[in-house]
């Protein structure tokens, strides 16, 4: 029978663990106590891995950091991921949104922008409008003129086909306005032609220049062929 020291564990700990591994290098191991002494080691193998050590414990209250590896860890490292880079800022810290610009850097003068959300109109001056009228092209010339000039015919009055011709836009087209009055007037009656006589002298100096004036009578000359098939009598008018 073996003594009542070496039947069971005693309840010293780490200190009585060593001694009995000591004491039982110079005897024979009983099934029963080989048993408990393997689980005796067992459990202090365990005990020795679920023990942090004071350099790996992270300190009360602090929050556990993300894993090396983890994609969080990665979110806010400036290094390239090429392997390339010094991990600097790109552009020196000048470029990027909301960013004004490098240290230093001098702006020179920008013409303001209209389409610019910041423009302010009352600070541009003084706003001047003008109306802009194209002009008149060759075909628009003799549908505009012509009812003028028949309206003409019916009220007689000079000072309001004036306006109206101020009103638009003839350019290089002014002496086509006297010639497509002779033609009309070639065409009407004597009454009309009276009429268009009065209004030429009237435009005169306020809408067309005398060189305007003797243009129109070479054109209506050139065209004397084509009028007569419409007015035969027309030279001698």
């Amino acid at each position: 029978p073996c003594d009542g020291a070496a039947q069971g564990p005693s309840p010293g700990g780490a200190e009585d663990e060593e001694e009995e591994d000591g004491a039982g290098e110079g005897r024979a191991w009983t099934p029963q106590e080989k048993l408990l002494h393997e689980a005796r080691l067992k459990a202090k193998a365990k005990r020795r891995l679920r023990r942090p050590s004071s350099r790996e414990a992270p300190p009360e209250g602090a929050q556990p950091g993300p894993e090396p590896g983890s994609p969080k860890g990665r979110g806010h490292d400036r290094r390239s991921r090429t392997g390339k880079g010094r991990g600097l800022p790109k552009k020196g810290g000048a470029g990027g949104k909301g960013v004004w610009g490098a240290p230093g850097l001098v702006y020179g003068y920008q013409e303001p922008d209209a389409r610019d959300p910041n423009y302010d109109e009352a600070a541009q001056g003084d706003t001047v409008f003008a109306t802009v009228v194209p002009e008149l092209e060759e075909g628009e010339l003799q549908s505009t003129v012509q009812p003028m000039v028949l309206e003409y015919f019916e009220h007689g009055d000079t000072g309001e086909v004036v306006e109206l011709l101020r009103g638009l836009n003839l350019g290089s087209k002014k002496p086509a306005v006297p010639s497509l009055a002779v033609a009309l007037a070639l065409e009407g009656k004597a009454s009309h032609r009276e009429l268009t006589s009065r209004l030429l002298s009237d435009l005169v100096g306020r809408v067309v220049t005398p060189e305007d004036i003797a243009c129109a009578f070479d054109k209506v000359l050139r065209d004397l062929p084509d009028l007569i098939l419409d007015t035969p009598e027309a030279p001698q008018v």
